[in-house]
């Protein structure tokens, strides 16, 4: 199985995930580059002040770091919240080389966002 990662437009890099594609739009995406997971819910104002600081983050790598949505609360996404131990929610986690790596619950600034990435990523350390 392959990924395409011949994205265009900055907006490609974010893109919504579900329990039936994860495993190919995550972990696959995940062998090349760091891919940050958002597992948030409609419901969760948290959720909805960190998204467009997420989105931020991301163009600010341009197209090194992508960003996957996860909707808790749609179909049988719950299952990988369970999966990961998602105890809360906006819960962000980076994957690289189709494992977890780190992660953070919680709202948190740009630059934190970024030290984050810049920390955990193995790809990003190595140029």
């Amino acid at each position: 199985m392959t990924f395409d990662l011949s994205m265009n437009d900055e907006n490609d890099f974010i893109y919504d995930v579900t329990l039936h594609d994860f495993d190919e739009r995550v972990l696959a995406a995940s062998k090349v580059k760091p891919v940050l997971v958002d597992f948030w819910a409609e419901w969760c104002s948290p959720c909805l002040v960190i998204a467009p600081v997420l989105s931020r983050v991301v163009a600010s790598y341009h197209g090194k770091v992508l960003l996957a949505k996860l909707e808790v609360d749609e179909g049988e996404n719950m299952k990988l919240a369970g999966r990961y131990k998602v105890r809360g929610f906006p819960t962000i986690i980076l994957f690289e080389q189709e494992e977890p790596k780190a992660h953070f619950s919680g709202v948190k600034m740009q630059h934190q966002i970024e030290h984050f990435i810049d920390e955990h990523s193995e790809f990003l350390q190595l140029g």
